[in-house]
Formats: C-alpha cells, structure tokens, sequence
C-alpha cells in the first residue's frame, strides 16, 4: 500500500497479542506508517477496545476511514474463551488476584447447558469495577485502584448467541454473539453467580466484528513485515 492509500483511508484488521492494550497496537501501526512514509502525522485510531489480557480481532483505521470508527463499533462481535469455575476475582479476570473460593461439586454439564439459556437476549449487565467507563469523570478502574466503592448503573445488552464448546471443570469453553458494550467478564461473572459456584474469565479471543473476521487478521509484527519495515 502507498502512502496516499493510508491516508484516503484504510480499515486494517489486527490480531492483537496477549499483554498488549489496544492504544499500543494502534501506536505500533502509527509509527510503522510514519516511519515507512516519512509522514509527520496521520489519523489512526481503532474500533472497539480490547482488554490487555484479550487476544483477537482489533480493527485499525487510518486517514479518512477514521470517520467510520462509530459505524464499525456498532457491530455485532464474537468472542470465545474459557470461564473458570469456582472462584470470582474483582476485576472478573485474572488482572487481579482471586478473592473468594467457592465449591463445584453440584455443577454438572446438564446445569452449565441449561444455565446459559438465562443470557439469551437482551438482559441487564453491570459492567466491572475495573473496566474503562468513566464515572464523574474518572475511569472506573481508577475508583477500583483507589479502593472506593462506586455504585455502577446496570445497562441492557444483547446476546444472540451463547454456546459451550468444551467442559473441563473448573474449565468451561465458550462461543458468544453478543451486542456492542458488552462486557465478557460481566458474563463470566454473572454465570457463576448463577450456577452457585462462582467464576471468572480466564481467556478472551474476539474473533469477529461484523462481516470482519480475526482468521484475516496480521499481527503488528506482519503488519510491519507487510510494510518492510524491521521488527
């Protein structure tokens, strides 16, 4: 691609590595196309955060096509992943430590099946304490580092599609079709509290967004490559 192509605009399609946030993958692709092209600026920005423990499909735009960032966050998204049974954490994940163990011995497959029928639809979640929503200001996560209570509004959201693809107790695969803003961890969450036995995300790969799909997907590193730069 050319430097004009960049910046007429382009819809790069990112498979975002493990530990990295999303701002870092958009500023690995910034400085890859200005060095390349010896540009002073350029506009760059994604669509749709991923968290830094998530893997998967981050859409990149550049130039013009930065316009289309609101219309592709609109998307229907698909995830999959693992929720770990038997105990809960406070961030819904493993960013931080875990804070209560609970049993699993009454936890069957029928139940884990049946259970997810209850996320069906549009339901009511509450986003984690350690997420980047903002309240008075303030990122949420920056309440939870402090150790402050925040009271944290429930807002609908929509699952289309809520599949399990492997039992490993306390291990449970999952495939999920869900709405924009909708947060994973509060899944994983609430499905614990639901099967009595507490739980929380341990693995998260977004593999789509609309029509996009992570097998499509370069990581910043072959993106570089793509653009013959040194890694």
């Amino acid at each position: 691609m050319t430097q004009e192509d960049f910046l007429n605009g382009q819809i790069l399609l990112i498979d975002k590595p493990l530990g990295w946030s999303s701002f870092q993958a958009v500023n690995a692709l910034k400085w890859a196309i200005r060095k390349k092209f010896n540009l002073k600026k350029i506009k760059i920005g994604h669509a749709g955060t991923l968290d830094p423990l998530a893997t998967g499909l981050l859409i990149i735009c550049t130039g013009r096509y930065t316009k289309k960032i609101p219309e592709l966050q609109g998307q229907v998204k698909e995830y999959t992943g693992t929720i770990t049974l038997g105990a809960t954490t406070p961030s819904y994940d493993l960013e931080t430590e875990i804070d209560h163990h609970y049993s699993i011995e009454h936890v069957d497959n029928q139940l884990i099946h049946s259970t997810t029928k209850h996320f069906l639809g549009t339901i009511d979640q509450r986003p984690p304490i350690f997420s980047a929503l903002k309240k008075d200001g303030k990122r949420l996560y920056e309440f939870a580092r402090e150790g402050k209570a925040v009271a944290i509004n429930k807002r609908q959201v929509t699952i289309q599609e809520f599949e399990i693809t492997k039992i490993n107790v306390p291990h449970v695969d999952f495939r999920i079709v869900c709405s924009k803003g909708t947060y994973i961890r509060s899944v994983a969450h609430d499905f614990g509290k639901a099967l009595g036995s507490g739980a929380h995300l341990s693995t998260l790969k977004r593999t789509k967004i609309g029509d996009f799909n992570v097998n499509k997907a370069l990581t910043p590193d072959a993106f570089k490559e793509k653009l013959g730069m040194e890694i």
